[in-house]
């Protein structure tokens, strides 16, 4: 079963500004924010995750770099960006990330190694993956972070029980920003 946060009726809130160090206009939303242009900011840059998980996006249409937000406080787009790859100032548009606890299993093709994680893996390597990519995903539930790099480094791919049964077959599944298979590292959405 996969749970979602809930205050109330509501989802619970993440709370945004449009300049760091939570100044200037702030806003909080409960449900999906496509466009933060609507809603009077050109971008967000600080906010504040009270309980559950967003994951935030670089573009309108929750498109581009994807960021996990976790409980917590983000004085900075340095706070979330978590690449030192890409350097993403802006987060233009965010949705809550249904929790739950369980493991992705990558489903790999015919011929090819599979794992099954029961639990965070700061190194795939280092538990004796012999590649650095991963060609597909199964998510039995919950929701998941693959990171490019070990000690969950790089871009970020969220990957979501509640998307289409799971599988996520091919990368260009993983997000509009994914390029290659390479995920060195994968942990649990924390609730």
């Amino acid at each position: 079963m996969v749970m979602r946060w809930l205050v109330g009726d509501a989802l619970a809130p993440i709370v945004v500004w449009d300049e760091p160090f939570f100044q200037g206009k702030k806003h909080e939303f409960t449900t999906d924010c496509y466009s933060t242009p609507e809603h009077g900011f050109s971008t967000v840059r600080s906010c504040k995750i009270e309980s559950g998980a967003w994951a935030g996006f670089e573009h309108c249409g929750f498109q581009g770099q994807q960021f996990v937000l976790e409980r917590g406080e983000y004085p900075c787009w340095e706070a979330w960006s978590g690449s030192n790859a890409y350097h993403v100032e802006r987060m233009c548009s965010f949705r809550p990330i249904a929790c739950a606890v369980s493991a992705p299993a990558p489903a790999p093709p015919a011929g090819r190694p599979r794992a099954e994680m029961s639990d965070d893996c700061p190194s795939l390597p280092a538990l004796g993956w012999g590649s650095s990519t991963v060609g597909s995903f199964l998510v039995r539930s919950g929701a998941w972070v693959c990171s490019q790099y070990p000690g969950y480094r790089g871009f970020q791919y969220l990957l979501e029980s509640d998307s289409p049964a799971g599988e996520y077959k091919h990368v260009r599944e993983w997000g509009s920003h994914a390029q290659t298979g390479q995920v060195q590292s994968i942990r649990r959405v924390q609730q």
